[in-house]
């Protein structure tokens, strides 16, 4: 972060700004909101400010900006339309220890003011950076209008209502989950819709329910939700993932969940890596399976999350059986396999009317032994293999599937990090797969995709130039076609 999100407490406390205009006006304004004692440096104030000076709002000081203007202010605004004194008004203010934003030039700025979506006492700050104000403004519109007007009345009913909750459920848990089943039903309807009566019977009647669950035991169990993180892009996640992952106490991930996705998880929640990768698996299975159960039985909320979908090559199946031996309640939320997604990300078609119509799903490792896989099965003219886990096979694949007949000119494409930035797209011939793998160092984690509709992302290329994001071994792989 270039800058660091901060909520500052300025009731009654000193701040400066420097100008009598518009713009000054506009800061004027939010400070006052925020009960700040503010002080005006200006020769002259517009009407506005001029009234709220007369009427003992602001202090006024009606002359130009001295340097030892900065004492005992804990905020600086240098709003003029005098570059050389907004300068001057930075250099002291920096020399003097102050925060100090100088409106319009992000070069002169300690702080700067976000873009504010108001519903107090809930305050949305939008920033970015300094580097686009007018995007900024965009996204406060759109928040403007998905943010009910009354969201603060929830938060008022919540926070008179803290010590009653506080009273009654003693543990931090069982705590959090009573407020975000509050927060997920009628009492916040209610709320919004200004019926606080009744919403305040709802709330202590759902209270005694919760209290009820808790007596005769230390702490309730907890809830496990196997989720799938889809193939990298924090953009492909669903609703439902993103709901359980910021509502989680701790996240179990695979190493192929990337630091885009976690950083949408739950602040405050414990993240632990168990992932596993070719040759490291630094837990086992089981391991996994009674970290999930030991966390659970602790009464906190668990997220395993997944690269693609946990039920296609994720172990999902395992794990879930593993709960329900012991008796733990699990929620499982699909995600976007890996197969699915960088098909997509290829412009590939996994099916076909012409040329592919099937598809299969099929692994590279098995666990008794890494060449268990029927390959006769898999040949075939009309249909598409996405082969996971398969970039360290790549010589038993091509080997067996030639040897079952299938064709060594049948094309496919490798799709390495799909849907991230850093994704690579190659394409080539069953016959020359060894050895391209080999020669442009593909690197797990990538999809092998091999059939006839590999041709399609190509032949788009090709004869339109299409824009997506391909490794320049295309045009090499369609000159040995």
């Amino acid at each position: 972060m270039d800058y660091f999100p901060l909520f500052a407490d300025l009731h009654n406390r000193d701040v400066l700004v420097v100008g009598g205009g518009a713009v000054a006006e506009r800061k004027v304004r939010l400070l006052l909101k925020a009960h700040a004692h503010v002080t005006i440096i200006a020769p002259r104030l517009s009407t506005t400010m001029k009234s709220w000076a007369e009427g003992g709002q602001v202090e006024w000081l009606r002359r130009k900006f001295d340097d030892d203007d900065m004492t005992p202010y804990v905020l600086v605004y240098a709003a003029t339309d005098d570059g050389s004194v907004n300068q001057r008004v930075y250099t002291v203010a920096t020399a003097a220890g102050k925060l100090v934003n100088t409106v319009d030039q992000k070069d002169l700025c300690t702080f700067i003011s976000p873009a504010i979506v108001d519903r107090s006492p809930v305050i949305v700050a939008i920033s970015t950076g300094g580097a686009s104000p007018v995007l900024a403004r965009r996204l406060r519109s759109m928040l403007e209008i998905q943010l009910p007007q009354r969201l603060g009345r929830v938060a008022d009913f919540a926070n008179a209502m803290r010590d009653t909750v506080k009273s009654v459920l003693h543990k931090l848990t069982p705590r959090r989950l009573f407020w975000e089943e509050m927060l997920d039903g009628k009492i916040y309807e209610l709320l919004l819709g200004g019926y606080e009566h009744e919403a305040r019977q709802r709330f202590m009647s759902m209270l005694g329910r919760h209290q009820r669950a808790t007596v005769g035991s230390s702490t309730a169990t907890g809830l496990v939700a196997l989720v799938g993180a889809g193939p990298g892009d924090p953009g492909l996640l669903t609703v439902r993932a993103l709901q359980v992952m910021q509502s989680a106490d701790v996240v179990l991930h695979d190493k192929l969940v990337g630091a885009g996705v976690l950083e949408l998880c739950r602040r405050d929640a414990e993240l632990v890596d168990v992932g596993k990768r070719s040759g490291n698996h630094r837990l086992q299975q089981q391991e996994i399976n009674q970290m999930l159960v030991d966390l659970a039985r602790q009464g906190k909320r668990v997220v395993r999350l997944k690269g693609g979908d946990p039920f296609i090559f994720g172990r999902g199946g395992e794990e879930l059986l593993a709960l329900a031996d012991s008796g733990i309640q699990a929620e499982v939320v699909p995600g976007i396999s890996a197969a699915v997604a960088c098909a997509a990300a290829a412009r590939l078609p996994l099916t076909h009317r012409q040329l592919a119509r099937s598809v299969t799903f099929v692994t590279a490792h098995c666990q008794t032994t890494v060449n268990c896989v029927d390959w006769s099965a898999l040949v075939g003219n009309d249909r598409t293999l996405a082969i996971y886990m398969g970039i360290g096979q790549v010589r038993t694949i091509q080997d067996n599937l030639i040897r079952h007949g299938q064709g060594g000119s049948t094309p496919w494409a490798i799709i390495q990090n799909g849907t991230t930035s850093d994704q690579r797209i190659i394409f080539g011939r069953l016959d020359a797969l060894a050895d391209m793998v080999r020669t442009e160092r593909v690197q797990a984690p990538a999809m092998l995709i091999l059939g006839h509709a590999a041709e399609i992302p190509q032949e788009i290329h090709a004869r339109h130039q299409y824009h997506f994001k391909v490794h320049a071994a295309l045009d090499a792989a369609r000159a040995t076609a």
